[in-house]
This record gives structure tokens, C-alpha cells and sequence, in this order.
């Protein structure tokens, strides 16, 4: 079996038909118990060699809906240590282009681990690719004002694409040809990252399919947004009180918030939610998103980045 000593411990892999894969390889530490709604948090080094021979955890998440539960197939191991990578390389030694891909699902579902995202595909053309985990619904998105909470799905594709600059060079990839690429919600993730100043030199090309970069919600919006699912928990506004919720308490007050909008959208009462009835997305918050990204873009925020933006005709 493939190993590799990372800074944090080492590593052994698995490899078929000449691609060698790395799974459930932790870009930060688990973000519950202490870590509840912070920051990513540095990555726990560990003795030994870790087994990375399988998918890790993957954030916890709402269940889609009938029909979706059925169409979209999704990875079944949730849990707690849930930031966490997974890389297919054709050759250790070589110094490739790296695509790293941001999956979709409304920022409240999907997972870099579902059946469909087999990077080994993108190995065997002579690319390492990495997909990635980050937390999602309230635990990535939900925004109370304050800072600890804001963006925090965001910060952890952030910290996912610093691991990568700075250990891909050992699976054989090179971080100055780093693309970043993500449908729908993850689309929208990169449209926001493409105006977030500490994204900054972690990616040189981005690929965003059925999601661009207007996706994100005004701070006000999404202050409304967080205190009125706070009501709904009957708990203060505040990540102490957060953290000591259950997700499965947490995602049931989810799907309920989501319901609510869904039967009565009037954006008197929801703003710009009630429009695409996304209560959980990017949020403009002063601080790693210091301004809506659209005319951020506009004006060069990503100057250096190359960008292909589409969506589908026909599915």
C-alpha cells in the first residue's frame, strides 16, 4: 500500500489501475463539541499510519426530499469529524494540475463523498483531483450577527484550499495550477470565494456549473433569517446557546424554517430569501465577505482568476 508523511502524521492509501487514492484525509479538526460553530480549527496530528483507504464522515445534513432522496444518491456515513478530503493521483512523484471540487446541494445536502464524484476518472487523464467536505445548513450558514458564526461552510472550503497549497505537492499535484470547480451551491460557494480577500492565491482557475455569484445574502437579511430560526429553537440568538443543540434538533427546526418560506415567500417578511427560498447561504458579512461579490468581481477582485461560468441545457 501507498504511504505519505504529511506534516501531520502519515498517510496510507490504496491504488487501482494505476491511480492511487487518498480518502478521509482531515483538513481541520472536527468542528463539534468545542469547536461548535467556530473557525476551522487546526488539524489534530495523529501517531502512526491513519488508514485512508475509505470515505471519512461527512457533515450532517438534511435529508432531501422525495423525489431528490431518490435521484440524488447520497454518501451514508455522517458524523462528527467531517472536514476531511479525498485525492486520486496517477503519479506520486509528478507535479500535475490539481482540481479540487465543491459539490452542491442548497448548502443543506450533498457531500464530496456521494457515489457520482469518482475523482479516479479525473487521475487517469493526468489530473489530481480532491474533493471536499465542509459543514452545511445552520452549522455552515446559519449568521447571528456576531463574528464567531458568519460564513463558516466558507471557511472551511477556505481551509480545505490552504491544505491543499500546502500538502498537494506531495500526492503529485501542483498548487500553482490549482482549479477550483463546483456545481450549484458549490458554484455559488466559488462566485462568493472569487470575492473573499483571503482566498486570494489558492486557486489560478475557477469552473462554476448551475451557480454563479449572486448568490449571497445581505447581513440584515440574514441576521433576520438566523434570529427568527433561533425562535423557532426558543434558545438566544447567540453560538453558546447554539452549540449545546442536537443536529438532529437543528435540522428538524431546518426543514421547518424552509417550509415556512416555501408557503408564504413574501419578501416583506423573508427579504431576498423569499426569492430563492435558501435560507442558508454565503452572507455579506464586512469580514471575509466584505461586499457583495457581484460587483466585487466587477471590480477585480478576481483579475487574476480564470473563470468558466455555465449551466446546463439538457440534463
Amino acid at each position: 500500500m501507498p504511504t505519505i508523511a504529511t506534516p501531520h502524521g502519515t498517510l496510507s492509501g490504496s491504488e487501482t489501475d494505476g491511480v492511487t487514492a487518498f480518502k478521509g484525509v482531515p483538513y481541520a479538526a472536527a468542528p463539534f463539541g468545542p469547536n461548535r460553530f467556530l473557525p476551522p480549527q487546526p488539524v489534530e496530528p495523529w501517531q502512526g499510519i491513519r488508514d485512508a483507504h475509505h470515505f471519512g464522515h461527512t457533515a450532517p445534513r438534511v435529508a432531501y426530499p422525495a423525489p431528490l432522496d431518490v435521484l440524488v444518491p447520497e454518501a451514508e456515513r455522517t458524523g462528527e469529524d467531517c472536514l476531511n478530503l479525498n485525492i486520486w493521483t496517477p503519479d506520486l512523484a509528478a507535479r500535475l494540475p490539481v482540481m479540487v471540487w465543491l459539490h452542491g446541494g442548497s448548502f443543506t445536502n450533498g457531500s464530496g463523498a456521494a457515489p457520482a464524484y469518482d475523482g479516479a476518472r479525473f487521475a487517469r487523464d493526468g489530473v489530481v483531483c480532491v474533493t471536499i467536505n465542509y459543514r452545511l445548513g445552520a452549522d455552515g450558514f446559519l449568521y447571528l450577527g456576531d463574528g464567531d458564526t458568519a460564513n463558516l461552510g466558507l471557511r472551511d472550503q477556505l481551509a480545505a484550499l490552504r491544505w491543499v497549497q500546502e500538502n498537494i505537492s506531495l500526492f503529485g499535484g501542483d498548487p500553482r495550477k490549482v482549479t477550483v470547480f463546483g456545481e450549484s451551491a458549490g458554484a455559488m460557494s466559488i462566485g462568493a470565494l472569487l470575492a473573499v480577500p483571503a482566498a486570494d492565491g489558492l486557486f489560478q482557475r475557477a469552473v462554476l456549473q448551475s451557480g454563479a455569484a449572486h448568490h449571497a445574502l445581505p447581513a440584515a437579511t440574514a441576521r433576520r433569517i438566523g434570529h427568527h430560526f433561533t425562535d423557532m429553537l426558543g434558545i438566544p440568538p447567540t453560538r453558546h446557546s447554539l452549540s449545546g443543540v442536537s443536529f438532529d434538533r437543528l435540522a428538524e427546526a431546518a426543514e421547518k424554517l424552509r417550509t415556512a418560506i416555501a408557503a408564504d415567500p413574501d419578501p416583506r417578511r423573508w427579504n431576498e430569501v423569499a426569492h430563492n427560498l435558501m435560507p442558508f447561504e454565503p452572507v455579506v458579512d464586512g469580514d471575509l465577505l466584505p461586499r457583495d461579490p457581484l460587483p466585487s468581481i466587477a471590480d477585480g477582485s478576481a483579475a487574476t482568476v480564470d473563470v468558466l461560468v455555465g449551466s446546463n441545457t439538457d440534463e
